[in-house]
């Protein structure tokens, strides 16, 4: 490669793997970047995707706006449902729950809402003293109303859905409305120009694709990053325990049987089951560590937990998928002209959901500030991986986090609170909390991957404790709290007339979307929904901004 061509433009973009990484990357980049940009992706025919990936956080709304998908498309033809949060079971003794719900406390921004929490409501869950989520959770309410916008939202929202449906879904809109070139074939060789950068790939069938970016999401293989750049896999596994997943899909007994629309972690004595409902059916799945059970086992514990809340599954309808990985990191992540997202990257485990969004920040980040040239890239992949290996050791400081304020006494819970296994940016927070709340100023990055706010929803739905604070709580605070808990319990009490079930809503976008596929006007009907919304809710007030800003800086939680 010339002088001149290393500091040329960078337009052509090569995606290798596909899987919901691969297309949510050629979705954003296709949709984001100029007609000059070409995008091409190529998928293996033989190599099927995890496919168990079936939660996401508030981010993915903004993500599928920007491709340019329609909610209800995707809600109906993923089976999709709403996410507001996650439940958590007996993670602690005596038949503990709570909840991390996506609305952060009304007022956080402006209160010190541990404080108010502690001086007038003491009584009251920390989920339910300024928040209304976890309540409509708990009485199965949908985040919005039918005549709510796409991807417009009452409560804070996410999303579960069939990963491989996804997948399938972002394929055709990429190939058939945003032109991304799609090869099907194996890549078994890459080449390199002389100065270390990928000049082009080639598949099986002697197919030879050349870029200027690559983007690795092959998953755990590694095709570039791994495979071709030799870049080493930073282990966690002295913290973050668990290396093994097996998982169930279960069908429901019944067509209007309930749905759920919080991620349920039931703590195990091994590990943990996530119990995730969409439309059709359930994805539950036990994730543990191979210290201290074996497959056989493991199967047998989820087996258990599907047999006592689903009596009505079959054992003969249910077929397992087993995963096995290494919780970790690349210790970089963009390499030359490589950048590598997805598991390919890094991945620690499926608690909170952080994979698909990690994906998310990758292409914000990338898109924010895509190279122009080489020059250019050399100082945008140096910021990249020193962002990165942020967000992944504060993800692992968050998960942690509820193991590390469990009480249970099994040996799997005791390894996982050890003290050695605790990282040091953890234990320093810890004994900071017993003092004061976390705060953004514990945080301090611009954009972190998880805000204050979750902190606080995990610490004391764990029942840790931390001091009141010894300034006063001034009497125009006070005001406004009391303000703020007056006005919420007017806003349940309409919530819980005008919203309707999370089935309810679901199977009314699934008519408007048979409606829309038949050229169906719509326009009364969807007028005579706004009608009978408003009378029946008329307290209820949309948020149709798409960036939720006020939630945090990234809108993500």
């Amino acid at each position: 490669m010339s002088d001149k061509d290393s500091h040329g433009n960078m337009h052509r973009v090569v995606i290798v793997g596909g899987g919901t990484a691969g297309w949510l990357a050629a979705g954003v980049l296709a949709a984001k970047l100029s007609a000059k940009h070409t995008i091409t992706l190529i998928e293996s025919p033989n190599i099927p995707s995890i496919g168990v990936g079936e939660g996401s956080w508030p981010s993915l709304r903004d993500t599928l706006l920007d491709i340019g998908i329609s909610e209800t498309e995707f809600l109906t033809l993923c089976q999709g449902a709403f996410k507001q949060g996650s439940s958590f079971v007996n993670w602690r003794k005596g038949g503990h729950s709570y909840h991390h719900p996506f609305t952060v406390p009304t007022g956080y921004n402006e209160l010190d809402i541990h404080t108010c929490w502690q001086e007038l409501a003491p009584n009251t869950s920390y989920e339910d003293a300024f928040s209304l989520q976890a309540a409509m959770c708990a009485a199965g309410k949908a985040p919005k109303q039918i005549a709510t916008p796409d991807y417009a939202h009452v409560l804070n929202y996410g999303y579960h859905f069939d990963a491989t449906k996804l997948a399938e879904l972002l394929k055709n809109h990429c190939v058939d409305k945003l032109n991304v070139a799609h090869v099907v074939g194996h890549v078994d060789s890459v080449h390199s120009h002389q100065n270390g950068d990928i000049e082009s790939v080639s598949t099986k069938d002697g197919e030879k694709i050349v870029g200027d970016l690559f983007i690795d999401c092959s998953g755990s293989r590694g095709l570039l990053i791994k495979e071709h750049f030799t870049i080493p896999w930073v282990p966690v596994k002295r913290t973050m325990l668990n290396d093994r997943a097996v998982a169930l899909q279960v069908p429901y007994s019944n067509e209007d049987a309930e749905i759920k629309s919080t991620t349920v972690a039931t703590a195990q004595t091994c590990g943990w089951t996530w119990d995730i409902a969409l439309q059709h059916r359930r994805g539950v799945g036990l994730v543990y560590s191979s210290q201290f059970t074996n497959e056989d086992q493991a199967k047998q514990v989820l087996i258990d937990y599907v047999r006592e809340r689903y009596p009505s599954a079959q054992d003969a309808e249910l077929s397992f998928r087993t995963l096995s990985f290494e919780p970790g990191y690349r210790s970089q992540f963009w390499v030359k002209n490589c950048l590598s997202l997805g598991m390919s990257s890094g991945f620690v485990e499926p608690l909170e959901a952080s994979a698909i969004a990690m994906v998310e920040l990758g292409l914000r980040m990338l898109c924010e500030a895509f190279p122009q040239n080489k020059a250019h890239m050399e100082i945008v992949s140096k910021r990249y991986n020193s962002r990165f290996a942020y967000r992944w050791q504060r993800v692992i400081d968050f998960l942690k986090l509820h193991y590390a304020l469990s009480d249970r006494e099994e040996p799997y819970w005791l390894a996982q609170r050890d003290k050695a296994s605790i990282p040091d940016s953890l234990a320093e927070l810890l004994e900071l909390w017993k003092y004061q709340s976390p705060s953004r100023l514990d945080l301090i990055e611009n954009e972190e991957i998880f805000p204050s706010a979750s902190y606080q929803y995990v610490l004391y739905g764990m029942g840790f404790s931390s001091s009141t604070s010894p300034l006063r709580l001034n009497e125009e605070h006070k005001r406004k709290a009391v303000h703020i808990r007056e006005t919420l319990q007017q806003t349940k009490n309409a919530y819980l007339q005008g919203l309707p079930s999370n089935r309810v809503l679901l199977n009314d976008i699934a008519k408007r979307y048979s409606n829309e596929k038949q050229h169906v006007p719509s326009h009364a009907q969807r007028e005579k929904n706004k009608h009978a919304s408003a009378s029946s809710c008329n307290d209820i007030k949309n948020t149709s901004d798409k960036k939720d800003t006020s939630n945090d800086r990234i809108g993500f939680r």
